[in-house]
């Protein structure tokens, strides 16, 4: 009987075999001429932007589910630039299919289809980038970027009277909002315009107050800029949201971060509309009990998710901040593609904070061995008192202008909380196990400023070598977890296994190898 020889070590060849389901988008394989595939992907407006910006090269990121199109758009929009410019295709995450063209493709990035892939464009030296279907939106710092969502279809009329019909229908009138606010899918914004004027002009009778802004497709530069994310945020208190798309990540995190207001989503595929804003509760409560465990956890491993969000760098540095300030431990990670297995390398890390846009934050950690939160969700489990509203924030520069670096470090300290002492050493209440628990401290605490005293938690003693020699490891998470797991490696049997005498080995190249002895005789 044979036996696998793969139970330590693999032989890698699951890498090469693997195949990738990708679920191809054909909503551009259904048109009828070439006339509609130009307007579909907008390839004059592209290329116009691009002479107009004088561009020499740019790249083309395109989803896995666009990929198939990227031919044929990196072909119209070639014979469309000048000579002088260089168009080159980011593969991403997929891999382009062979073709006869002079197609230039370029495998860097491992970012989410919805960013911008900043990173993978200045592998080339790109000058600008264009984006090809649905988008986050999230600010860039680095490129100017031309978006292009595609035109999905998509019954104005039926959108608009099964809108006005939900509003109409629902029986507590008395509590309808006068303000209303449109968004929709990205795919979709070819007909916003038109969807806006019908809207209006049928609630013209209800006496509501129809709000929207547009979402900007054309040429934007690396700057911080005002979207319609923002315009929402500061209406979300007493507003009614209309919503067209299907089910989306965009849709989660607005049912999340607007949880006071009715959401009615419309389906364009289905051509139904229904109130989504009931299943909201659920998702906080989900999101409160992930903060529960981030907050039993002293040691935080930060995620960087992201490398072309602008304001990445300073909420990093807000999140070391308040973590140093709650004496916690943390560790910075950057990872592209999450998976179990990858993050299972870090064991002494008892919690991880993605950094990464909205869209991609929110990470269900049933497969995951340990907790996956947010920064804002962080802000919340570090409070003194746990006091959450329901209040949610994902956008990276309202949650920096939501909290004061200086201020919401001093806020969040448990010793220098309203300038009151507290014990260090008092246990904490854990709402996850139902019991006392002591946190550890990492870094000099206020009250013993010596690091090296034997009475902080944050030292540890370790094993340095088989002959018993200790080392004392300041504020060392992976060396406490060493410590405190069962399995402690091999153990060195004293007297038994000492070590070997060194001796010369063999020399020369792999077809003639030759021993000392044979070389002393020559």
């Amino acid at each position: 009987m044979s036996v696998e020889n793969t139970l330590f070590s693999a032989s890698g060849e699951e890498v090469i075999t693997q195949t990738i389901d990708v679920e191809v988008d054909d909503t551009a394989d259904n048109l009828k001429s070439s006339a509609e595939f130009n307007a579909f992907y907008e390839i004059e407006r592209t290329a116009r932007e691009i002479e107009e910006g004088d561009f020499k090269r740019v790249a083309l990121q395109f989803p896995d589910e666009l990929l198939h199109d990227s031919v044929q758009i990196f072909q119209r929009l070639k014979r469309k630039i000048g000579p002088d410019k260089e168009l080159y295709v980011l593969a991403d995450t997929s891999y382009g299919r062979q073709a006869s063209s002079p197609l230039t493709l370029v495998s860097f990035g491992s970012t989410s289809s919805c960013c911008v892939d900043e990173v993978a464009a200045q592998h080339i030296d790109a000058n600008a980038l264009v984006h090809y279907g649905h988008a986050c939106m999230s600010q860039t710092y680095r490129l100017p970027v031309i978006y292009v969502f595609g035109k999905k279809p998509i019954d104005v009329e039926d959108c608009v009277a099964r809108f006005v019909e939900c509003l109409t229908s629902d029986t507590s009138k008395s509590s309808r909002s006068e303000k209303i606010i449109l968004r929709h899918d990205v795919a979709y914004a070819h007909q916003a315009e038109i969807i806006v004027d019908r809207l209006r002009k049928a609630l013209a009778n209800l006496s509501s107050q129809l709000i929207y802004t547009s979402i900007p497709n054309k040429l934007l530069p690396p700057k911080r800029r005002e979207d319609s994310r923002n315009t929402l945020g500061e209406t979300n208190q007493d507003c009614t949201i209309f919503y067209a798309g299907e089910e989306s990540l965009g849709l989660t995190n607005l049912l999340l971060t607007h949880s006071s207001c009715d959401i009615y989503r419309y389906s364009p595929t289905f051509r139904t509309c229904r109130l989504e804003s009931g299943r909201t509760n659920k998702l906080l409560m989900r999101r409160y009990a992930t903060m529960q465990k981030g907050r039993d956890s002293d040691v935080f491993g930060i995620l960087v998710g992201t490398l072309g969000v602008g304001s990445y760098l300073p909420l990093i540095k807000h999140i070391r901040t308040l973590l140093a300030a709650s004496q916690k431990k943390s560790y910075t990670i950057s990872v592209g593609k999450l998976n179990p297995s990858k993050l299972a390398n870090f064991m002494e890390i008892e919690c991880f904070v993605l950094v990464a846009c909205p869209e991609n934050s929110l990470i269900d950690a049933k497969d995951f061995y340990r907790p996956i939160i947010t920064p804002y969700e962080l802000e919340v489990a570090l409070q003194a008192e746990q006091s959450w509203t329901g209040k949610y924030i994902l956008d990276f520069e309202e949650l920096l202008a939501e909290y004061d670096l200086d201020d919401r470090a001093e806020a969040v300290s448990p010793v220098q909380n309203k300038g009151e002492d507290k014990n260090e050493d008092s246990p904490v209440f854990s709402l996850v196990t139902g019991k006392y628990r002591h946190a550890k401290r990492f870094g000099p605490t206020t009250n013993e400023p010596n690091v090296s005293s034997s009475s902080s938690s944050s030292l540890a003693l370790v094993q340095r070598s088989q002959d018993n020699t200790l080392t004392l490891l300041n504020d060392s998470a992976a060396g406490q977890f060493l410590q405190s797991r069962t399995y402690q490696g091999l153990e060195p049997r004293l007297g038994q296994d000492a070590p070997s005498a060194l001796e010369q080995g063999r020399s020369g190249i792999a077809r003639g190898y030759g021993s000392p002895a044979e070389e002393g005789k020559s």
